[in-house]
């Protein structure tokens, strides 16, 4: 009987052992750290400073979901010297040592045809799960838990999940979670980490925060995906995916929610998009706040940058030119490099419990075709643009609407012939640094607020950017400059070329009426304005943000969490105003705001004469209030200003431009 027991105790542990090897990939011993890579990187053009302390085991990640979608259109990948390879060969010799792959439930409408974005559904994940296993880098498995793009404007329930109970979607998610990652592990996939949703601000899989149960729901449905990913990945990582690490307060709830509703996770993930998402230093902090708050580790799960403003898909791109996103570096080959090898030494050096940076579908280039009608087609067919226009029946009202190629192109570290940039080695460069002669890479962008009825004067000198980042003052001289016409075409914008050491230079003028408000554009911040917080709201602040602005870089933000929380008025006492008639407007956009109380005001004398009301209706869509005909005696006090009321749960929004002119009798 003794002898009974200890052979059925030793079939026990051989098959425990067995399942132990099959657990997750290669083996139980695998777990989230990449593989140690041999790399022999040099460049004889690109400038990359040092990353001082960085680890062996730093990720190094690239999101490339989109590849299969293209080659089977035709593209294919070059290394540096024009030699045909797989795409996924090239990223392991240049340093990237994980690939991030996206997994949409059901990404066809009922006739097969695929969304887009590459057709992403688990056996597109298995494909490019096998070619980076061999080429020696792990998975980072990116679960949307929608049939189309998960975002923060959007978290859609899959079809096949639609009018399920919480619990019941939750086991739904459970298995589903259970069975793509069993799909990998059986191809032999190399799972280092799972994500289990994607920038889930606030909603998942059709959940809503601002829904009856709202973060309860949300957190029960990703607590059924860790625990899918735990018993069949168990060495693997946990990452839950967030957005917008500017706004401070958001990321704090966030970690609270999770602590709260008991998530069992490792990683808080964040995207880090420097055109939309604030400064480095700022996300170094929120995350370096969680980190030590909640015992998690932090990464960096999206972040990319254009290294052109041209288009060569024939579809726009998401950024370039004309002055209307943050532009820390120039739109180069080593402006991109420069802002990897940044973002890598902010989460390193800055950022407590860092572990890693991906790079958003750095693989993402054109179709191909030589016309938008020959690059149309393959977007239908293959998939290989941002949706294609069978999406309709799913995101009727984004997708249906805007389909098309891929706006990300220029983001890319490929050409649009597919032959990999310089600007790939950075991932493998900054563990020793590679320093090449300092010069001129680009000229950095000059914008002028300018009155119209003021002096035009143009700059005699620009900051030429160099590779290291470092700005050096040259001479400049501007182009076909119609100063007249600028100063008569009234309130215009306008893109000014010159010529700078050789490269072109840009110039952006907003011509404006005389303003007798002083910072009307809140570009010297708080300055001469008032602000009165009379709800108990989370954020009212003066923030730099060019995408959000008007005119200039900065305006006045506001956002409430809680419902009917928002209250405020923002206000500016007028000095030495002559005796006539005058106009006033102030602008806002903003979302979630519920029922609205929002006017434009005039006060004489401390009594509220004039009003206009306005609205917030979603973003970057503006709608200024206007007061016309204000009467005002010299020696009156005058005091101009927004009231602001809103009854939405996270209503938020942006004021700006605020403008008081004198009316001509």
């Amino acid at each position: 009987m003794k002898k009974r027991i200890s052979f059925f105790a030793f079939i026990l542990a051989a098959v425990t052992v067995l399942a132990a090897f099959s657990s997750c990939g290669k083996s139980s011993q695998t777990d989230w750290r990449p593989n140690k890579m041999n790399l022999n990187i040099t460049s004889d053009s690109l400038y990359v400073k040092k990353v001082e302390n960085l680890p062996d085991d730093f990720i190094m990640g690239m999101d490339a979901s989109a590849v299969p979608s293209l080659e089977a259109g035709g593209v294919k990948y070059y290394d540096e010297n024009g030699n045909e390879k797989d795409v996924y060969q090239i990223l392991s010799e240049n340093g990237i040592n994980y690939i991030r792959v996206r997994i949409w439930n059901d990404p066809f409408d009922v006739d097969g045809y695929g969304y887009g974005g590459g057709n992403c559904n688990i056996d597109n994940a298995v494909e490019i799960g096998k070619r980076a296993t061999k080429y020696g880098m792990k998975l980072l498995v990116n679960f949307h838990y929608s049939d189309f793009w998960a975002d923060p404007a959007k978290q859609m329930v899959p079809k096949a999940w639609r009018g399920m109970s919480i619990d019941d979607k939750s086991e739904a998610l459970y298995q589903y979670t259970k069975d793509c990652l069993k799909k990998l592990v059986d191809a032999g996939v190399d799972v280092g980490m799972v994500q289990i949703g994607n920038e889930t601000n606030g909603a998942m899989a059709g959940e809503s925060s601002s829904s009856v149960g709202g973060w309860k729901k949300i957190t029960q449905l990703m607590s059924a995906g860790s625990k899918a990913v735990r018993e069949v990945c168990p060495g693997a990582l946990v990452a839950i995916h967030f957005a917008n690490p500017e706004k401070v307060t958001n990321y704090e709830s966030y970690g609270k929610n999770l602590e709260y509703y008991g998530v069992d996770y490792d990683v808080f993930a964040s995207s880090y998009y420097p055109f939309w998402h604030g400064t480095l230093d700022n996300l170094a902090t929120v995350l370096s706040d969680i980190s030590t708050k909640y015992g998690k580790k932090v990464m960096v799960a999206e972040t990319s940058y254009a290294f052109t403003a041209d288009d060569s898909d024939f579809y726009g791109n998401t950024i370039g030119e004309g002055g209307s996103i943050v532009k820390d570096y120039p739109f180069t080959e080593q402006g991109q490099a420069n802002l990897v090898r940044d973002v890598i030494d902010t989460v390193v050096n800055k950022t407590e419990g860092g572990i890693g940076v991906f790079y958003w579908e750095g693989t993402w280039i054109s179709a191909g075709g030589d016309s938008y009608e020959e690059n149309l087609a393959l977007w239908e067919k293959n998939g290989s643009g941002w949706a294609s226009s069978h999406a309709a029946e799913y995101d009727p009202n984004d997708a249906g609407k805007w389909y098309g190629g891929c706006a990300v192109d220029n983001q890319a570290f490929f050409d649009k012939n597919g032959k990999v940039l310089e600007s790939l080695k950075v991932f493998a460069l900054v563990r020793d640094g590679n320093i090449v002669a300092n010069k001129a890479d680009a000229i950095e962008d000059t914008n002028l607020i300018i009155d119209l009825n003021g002096d035009i004067v143009l700059p005699d000198t620009v900051n030429a950017v160099m590779l290291d980042n470092s700005k050096e003052a040259i001479p400049v001289e501007w182009q076909n400059v119609d100063m007249e016409a600028m100063k008569s075409g009234g309130v215009a914008k306008y893109d000014i070329l010159g010529t700078a050491g050789g490269m072109t230079a840009r110039c952006y003028v907003s011509m404006v009426e005389y303003n007798f408000l002083k910072n009307w554009s809140f570009e010297e911040g708080e300055e001469g304005w008032t602000a009165t917080a009379i709800g108990k709201f989370d954020e009212l602040k003066v923030e730099d943000k060019v995408t959000d602005s008007m005119t200039g870089t900065f305006h006045y933000h506001f956002w409430g969490a809680a419902a009917n929380a928002v209250e405020f008025t923002l206000e500016q006492k007028v000095e030495d105003l002559k005796s006539g008639k005058y106009n006033y407007s102030i602008s806002i956009m903003g979302g979630d705001g519920g029922e609205t109380d929002i006017y434009a005001y005039v006060k004489i004398n401390g009594e509220i004469v004039y009003k206009a009301a306005t609205e917030i209706t979603v973003y970057n869509e503006w709608h200024t209030a206007t007061i016309n005909g204000i009467e005002y005696t010299a020696g009156d006090e005058i005091t101009v200003g927004i009231y602001v009321k809103c009854a939405g749960p996270n209503a938020w929004g942006k004021i700006d431009d605020a403008m008081l002119n004198s009316v001509k009798e």
